[in-house]
C-alpha cells in the first residue's frame, strides 16, 4: 500500500497528457439550460456557514482531509469554496481543483446514448446485441435497460476490486470489464428492477463507440460537455494520470488486519487509470463543471422536449422511500435529479432541482466510506440551500425536500468511518 504520497513526476505527465485531451475538445453549438437566472450574489453569511459546517463534519466522518462544494440557489446566491488540505499538513485545498467525477460519468454516457436515440441513429428499444457484440444470448436486454440499470446483469467491480486496489495503474479494456459483468446467473430478468451496476454503462459506451465511430472520449466532448461549455469536464486517455494538473489529491482508507479502517494513514490514488471506470466512472471534471453539469441533466437541456429519459423511474432498493427512484442513468431524490458516487480517491454528489435551479456539487478526497457519502451530503446541502432566504427583489421557492438536513447528518455520522480527533 503506499501512503500519503506518490511521486510528483508521475502526476505531473498524467495531468499534462489530460490538459492536452480536453484542450482538443471543441463543440459543435452551445446549449442553454431553462432555469431561473442565477443572482449574482454570495450565499448568506448564515446560511454559508450551515453549508460549511456540513461539509466540515462529512469530513470528519470519511476521513477526508479536503473537500470541493458548490452550492448554487438562484433566488438567494452562490457558495462555491475549497476546504481542508491536500494530505495532513499540505497545501490548502483551493475551488479550482480537478477530481474525478465518479458515477456522474453514467448519466454522461446516457446523455450521449439518448441524443443518438433522439437522432435516430438507433432507438433505446434496440436489444444490446445491435450494438455490443461478443453477448450471445442477451438479445433480451435492451439499451434503455443499461441506462436504467435494470438490466440482471451483475457488476464487475465486486470481483476486481483487490486487483484495483493494489494495481490502480493497470490499464483494463472494457470488455475485459464486461465479461465479469456477464459471467455467472442474472440477478433477475431484463426490466425488472434497478440494480446498481456497473456493467451497465460499459455495455452502454460499447454501444455508443459502435453507433457514431467515436471513442466514448470524442463522443461525450462532442455531445455533452463541448455543448455545454465544460471545459474542465472529460473522459480521460487510460494511462495513469492525475485528474488534471491542478487535482485534489485523493485517497482510499481500507480495513487493516484488525477491521479498522487507516484513517491516519489512507493510501494515495491521485493517479489512476480512468479505464476500470470508463463509462461507468471515468470522467474528470470540476466543481463549478460538475454544477453546470447537474443543472443541465435535471432539466434535460441536451435532449429534446418532452423526451422519455425520466418518465418510468424504479424503486432504487425495496426499502427506499418513495421520493427516491432511478432511471435513464441518474437518480432523483424528490425533486432532484443527479448522480452520486465514489472511486479510488474520492466521494461525489451532484443535484439539482430543474423547477428551481438549485444545484448542489461536492467531492470529497478519501473514498473509504463509499458512495452513499456523496449522496447524503448533497442532500444535506440541499436542505439547507433550500431554506436560504431569497436576495432582494427575488421569491423564495415553496416546495420543500422531503427531508431534512438534520437526517442526512444523521445518516453521515452513524455510519462515519473515522471518529473525530480526541478533545
Amino acid at each position: 500500500m503506499r501512503g500519503w504520497r506518490r511521486p510528483a513526476a508521475i502526476a505531473i505527465v498524467g495531468a499534462s497528457a489530460l490538459a492536452a485531451l480536453l484542450s482538443g475538445c471543441t463543440a459543435q453549438g452551445s446549449v442553454s439550460i431553462d432555469v431561473p437566472a442565477q443572482v449574482e450574489a454570495a450565499l448568506p453569511d448564515a446560511t454559508v456557514s450551515e453549508l460549511q459546517d456540513a461539509v466540515n463534519a462529512a469530513m470528519t466522518a470519511t476521513g477526508s482531509t479536503g473537500a470541493i462544494v458548490g452550492v448554487w440557489a438562484p433566488w438567494s446566491g452562490t457558495w462555491v469554496a475549497g476546504l481542508g488540505t491536500q494530505g495532513p499538513g499540505g497545501a490548502a485545498v483551493t475551488s479550482d481543483m480537478e477530481f474525478r467525477a465518479t458515477d456522474v460519468t453514467r448519466a454522461m454516457t446516457c446523455d450521449v446514448l439518448y441524443s443518438l436515440a433522439a437522432d435516430g441513429t438507433l432507438n433505446m428499444s434496440d436489444p444490446v446485441t445491435t450494438w455490443v457484440s461478443g453477448v450471445p444470448g442477451y438479445e433480451d436486454i435492451t439499451l434503455r435497460q443499461l441506462c436504467d440499470s435494470t438490466s440482471g446483469l451483475n457488476a464487475y467491480t465486486p470481483v476486481l476490486q483487490g486487483l484495483l486496489a493494489n494495481n490502480p495503474d493497470r490499464v483494463w479494456n472494457p470488455r475485459e470489464l464486461m465479461a465479469y459483468g456477464i459471467a455467472g446467473p442474472r440477478l433477475n430478468e431484463p426490466g425488472a428492477t434497478f440494480a446498481d451496476v456497473d456493467t451497465n454503462y460499459v455495455l452502454a459506451g460499447l454501444a455508443v463507440e459502435r453507433a457514431t465511430g467515436q471513442s466514448l472520449t470524442q463522443a461525450i466532448a462532442e455531445r455533452v460537455t463541448g455543448p455545454l461549455g465544460l471545459s474542465a469536464t472529460g473522459l480521460p486517455a487510460p494511462a495513469p494520470a492525475a485528474a488534471g494538473t491542478n487535482a485534489l489529491e485523493g485517497y482510499w482508507s481500507q480495513r487493516n488486519a484488525e477491521g479498522a479502517f487507516t484513517c491516519t494513514d489512507p493510501a494515495d490514488y491521485t493517479v489512476l487509470s480512468s479505464s476500470f471506470g470508463g463509462a461507468n466512472s471515468g470522467a474528470v471534471t470540476d466543481i463549478t463543471d460538475l454544477g453546470r453539469y447537474a443543472q443541465a441533466l435535471a432539466a434535460g437541456s441536451l435532449l429534446p422536449a418532452g423526451d422519455d429519459r425520466f418518465a418510468t423511474p424504479y424503486a432504487v432498493t425495496p426499502d427506499s422511500p418513495t421520493w427516491f427512484t432511478a432511471a435513464g442513468g441518474a437518480y432523483q431524490a424528490g425533486s432532484l435529479i443527479g448522480q452520486y458516487g465514489a472511486t479510488p480517491g474520492y466521494i461525489v454528489g451532484a443535484f439539482a432541482d430543474p423547477k428551481t435551479g438549485m444545484s448542489v456539487a461536492v467531492v470529497l478526497n478519501n473514498s473509504g466510506g463509499g458512495k452513499n457519502f456523496g449522496a447524503w451530503l448533497a442532500w444535506e446541502l440541499a436542505a439547507i440551500a433550500s431554506k436560504a432566504p431569497a436576495a432582494q427583489g427575488q421569491t423564495s421557492p415553496e416546495a420543500g425536500l422531503p427531508w431534512t438536513a438534520q437526517q442526512m447528518r444523521d445518516n453521515i455520522a452513524g455510519n462515519a468511518i473515522c471518529a473525530p480527533p480526541a478533545g
